[in-house]
């Protein structure tokens, strides 16, 4: 590249970083980067497959697996989709909800939804902002995704379990006997 190129990209760049700079910082997450097990799950307010808004305080009084998946239509997450999607009626039957969360768009995942026959909510996380506070965002080819983790919470809105670099293949009936043995030890 010659100076003169490498001159305009950077004062191209340069407004850019400048937003950057100015723009705040995300809430931190704990030292770990996960919340702890015991401790109130971060709260949001995201897009839905559905076109509404959805927040965690919409869900209290339900356990709830918040999962988060790196990509819609990929293998893994297609597998791990359709693995909750079959298991869904046993979720209801223990007063759960599934929310699968990762950087796509709303209407990312209302096509990956009507595709793969997916019946639960998925939430567009599009700034990584939640992904970040519940400390499961990655780097990928330069960009954010999320990394494949899921926190199991409970009805009064505590993480109750942490899940960390999960596969996809038996995850669901791991998630569900996890619930199951929660709930005969608080009962």
């Amino acid at each position: 590249m010659t100076r003169g190129v490498l001159v305009s990209m950077a004062l191209a760049l340069l407004p850019a970083a400048a937003l950057l700079a100015a723009a705040p910082a995300a809430p931190a997450a704990p030292a770990s980067g996960l919340p702890a097990v015991g401790s109130p799950a971060p709260d949001f307010s995201l897009a839905t497959n559905g076109g509404k808004q959805a927040s965690l305080k919409d869900y209290l009084g339900k356990w709830v697996v918040l999962y988060f998946y790196p990509k819609d239509f990929t293998s893994g997450c297609t597998m791990e989709a359709h693995n909750f999607q079959r298991d869904l009626s046993k979720y209801e039957e223990a007063g759960a909800v599934i929310l699968g969360v990762s950087v796509d768009s709303a209407d990312s995942h209302k096509g990956f939804c009507a595709k793969e026959g997916l019946n639960f909510t998925l939430l567009a996380d599009t700034d990584a902002k939640v992904t970040t506070a519940y400390g499961s965002v990655m780097e990928y080819k330069g960009a954010k995704l999320s990394e494949r983790n899921t926190f199991l919470i409970d009805p009064q809105g505590k993480i109750a379990k942490v899940f960390t670099k999960v596969d996809p293949t038996g995850h669901s009936e791991e998630v569900l006997a996890s619930i199951a043995a929660l709930k005969k030890s608080a009962g």
